[in-house]
């Protein structure tokens, strides 16, 4: 029998009802009914479910419409800052407007996306900035503070993520004074965490959601026991964000971080109490033998390498190395406390010593099981860092605490209808779980082209093959083609090769690549109706919505394969094995479906899209998994050879 919630909760998508008398457009669609009836289920009986939605199906309004009408307490995680900024400043004020409920709404992140008024008029006094550009950007910060409410930076329009200013003007946990701030009572975070206590509905995203949960510092532990429901959107990146910040980590970078502040703050509050200069550099040399001693490359790599933690033998130098960075972070803690009552900073800096060399003695004992290690190596830097395999344990103890429903959603959970890919990561077998399509009628609107014969995906020259082919369709489509690549170091050939490809056909098609440019800009450009290629990696494959025919071809450089020699691969394999299961079916194979339906789902966002998926592997065609993966994919029509690709993007073209 049907609760009143439930039936409130389809009368409110029926053709008569709020949704559709709010909006002239709004048509009704079967599969976002039988979700939203199944999260108002949850919602009154305070279980557990898990949905699969696919790309059209409404999965926002389906899971906040029964939210909003249950009037219970809620939080609200997704992926990422933008899609919070979309849930708080469109989603939920136009659905609460539609369905007439009077609730209470709050946005909450981190600490890093929060104005610190202390730390900008340091950032002021300190000289610190390096350039120019950045003296423009605090100037631009400092006359937005004037007048800003929130202190969101996100309200500052064109502030680049990456701007050396946002660490400037921003707290961390460990520089934060607390209430020992002399700006305290005007505290942009203190204000964000005060709304979201006194809020119906709150909207996070799962960094602060887990970070929160590990280091209690974001007001979420203290939020969650108050909620009635918790929703995770983008619920595929549960599992990696959680085990990235439910770890523990000792970074050379935040030990430089360190002496600096210590310097700087002995030197101006307790000057020759201490010999401050000899304790800091001697915590910094500490901290510069760790790094040698964690091996690696030094200085000429570019980017992160991951390295499997060491063997026994190996860890020769990595233990005297930690000892010596415990024994100097301890000895600089213990000069810090003896100044404490010279100025607010001495505690809190006093207590971060503490903590690394606290860190340093952890990394020396040996690992847990079920955990993992390994070290993030940089030119300069290095992160030691030890993790869970997966977030099972947490969430089962989160839920274990008290009655509230827990729903978790995503256009891609697995690949069989238990969605065994998530729900295992999650330990959430107990779970009701439901898979619903996208209503989408890809098998008119799509086709799906897997080159065959093909350079094999582990040859030298596979790149540039791709790339030679990314040149033939976009010159076909005069651009409107994105091209996904698995790996970082794929981008710069295949993009070259793409270049050269289309100046042999005298195609004049920009070729826009990741890491160019912020990826706002990129896609930006992308869509301001210039003839494009977008080349781009992981961050590519999801959370870009691109509707109509800007975009019409989706290239696939090759199969999204975990990379077997990632430790934390390395250790899921072990668990596997262990368990006496194939790691190659139950995890290689699961994790490929998952990231090739994100990927294919770049592609048709809305009922008139219509557009060409090509995947250059052809183990698609050759392996007996591919069968298995192109299942995963949306049904979309299969063409053989080029000829047929061919001919299906000139019609999408001569309709452009």
């Amino acid at each position: 029998m049907s609760s009143a919630l439930e039936r409130e909760t389809l009368r409110a998508f029926s053709g008569t009802g709020p949704l559709a008398q709010d909006d002239p457009h709004y048509a009704q669609r079967e599969v976002q009914q039988q979700m939203a009836s199944a999260v108002a289920q949850a919602l009154v009986g305070r279980h557990s479910l898990v949905v699969e939605a696919g790309t059209g199906v409404g999965k926002t309004f389906a899971y906040l419409v029964p939210v909003l009408l249950s009037g219970q307490r809620a939080l609200v995680s997704t992926a990422t800052k933008g899609l919070q900024d979309q849930l708080y400043l469109r989603d939920l004020p136009a659905l609460r407007a539609a369905l007439g409920v009077q609730l209470s709404l709050a946005l909450l992140k981190g600490r890093g996306s929060y104005l610190c008024l202390l730390r900008m008029r340091r950032a002021r006094e300190s000289a610190e900035l390096p350039d120019r550009i950045a003296v423009r950007t605090l100037a631009r910060v400092e006359a937005w503070a004037r007048s800003t409410r929130t202190g969101d930076l996100a309200e500052l329009e064109g502030l680049d993520d990456r701007s050396p200013v946002i660490p400037l003007v921003t707290s961390t946990r460990d520089n934060c004074l607390g209430t020992e701030c002399p700006d305290f009572k005007n505290c942009h975070v203190v204000q964000a965490r005060r709304e979201a206590m006194l809020a119906d509905v709150v909207v996070v995203n799962h960094h602060l959601f887990f970070a929160d949960l590990a280091l209690r510092d974001s007001g979420v532990a203290e939020l969650l026991p108050t909620v009635d429901a918790v929703v995770f959107d983008e619920a595929h990146q549960l599992t990696e964000t959680g085990v990235q910040f439910l770890g523990s980590n000792l970074a050379t970078a935040q030990v430089a971080d360190l002496t600096r502040d210590a310097l700087a703050a002995g030197l101006a509050h307790a000057r020759g109490l201490k010999p401050w200069a000899e304790l800091c550099a001697g915590l910094q040399r500490a901290s510069r033998d760790l790094r040698l001693a964690c091996g690696g490359p030094q200085r000429e790599t570019t980017g992160l390498i991951k390295l499997r933690w060491p063997s026994h033998s190996a860890l020769e130098q990595l233990v005297p190395a930690l000892a010596a960075l415990a024994e100097q972070a301890q000895a600089l803690a213990k000069a810090l406390l003896e100044v404490a009552e010279a100025a607010p900073d001495f505690a809190k800096l006093a207590q971060r010593a503490a903590q690394q060399a606290e860190l340093a003695r952890q990394f020396n004992e040996p690992v847990a099981d079920a955990r993992v290690r390994w070290i993030d190596i940089t030119a300069m830097h290095a992160r030691l860092v030890e993790s869970p395999l997966d977030i099972a344990d947490m969430l089962t103890e989160q839920r274990e605490q008290s009655p509230r429903a827990w729903v978790f959603t995503s256009a891609t959970l697995g690949d069989d209808d238990a969605l065994t890919w998530f729900t295992r990561a999650a330990g959430l077998a107990d779970a009701t779980t439901l898979r619903l399509g996208s209503p989408f009628a890809y098998a008119e609107q799509a086709r799906l082209w897997v080159p065959a014969p093909f350079v094999p995906p582990n040859d030298p020259v596979h790149p540039a093959a791709v790339g030679a082919l990314a040149s033939r369709l976009a010159a076909r489509l005069n651009g409107r083609t994105f091209v996904l690549t698995t790996t970082l170091r794929a981008l710069q050939p295949i993009a070259q090769a793409l270049l050269d490809g289309l100046a042999a056909q005298g195609k004049s098609i920009q070729v826009l690549v990741q890491g160019t440019e912020p990826r706002r800009t990129l896609l930006q450009r992308f869509r301001s109706g210039v003839p494009s290629v977008l080349v781009g990696s992981q961050s590519f494959w999801e959370g870009i919505d691109v509707p109509g025919d800007a975009l019409q071809c989706v290239l696939i450089d090759k199969l999204p394969f975990p990379p077997p020699n990632d430790p934390l691969v390395e250790a899921r394999v072990r668990q596997l094995r262990a368990l006496g299961e194939s790691p190659f079916d139950a995890y290689f194979v699961a994790e490929a479906a998952v990231s090739l339906k994100q990927g294919a789902g770049r592609l048709i966002r809305s009922e008139a899209d219509r557009g060409l998926l090509v995947i250059a592997d052809a183990r698609l065609r050759s392996m007996g998994y591919g069968k298995r993966l192109i299942r995963a994919l949306p049904p979309m029509q299969l063409v053989q050879e080029e000829s047929q690709a061919m001919a299906w993007l000139e019609e999408l073209a001569s309709a452009h």
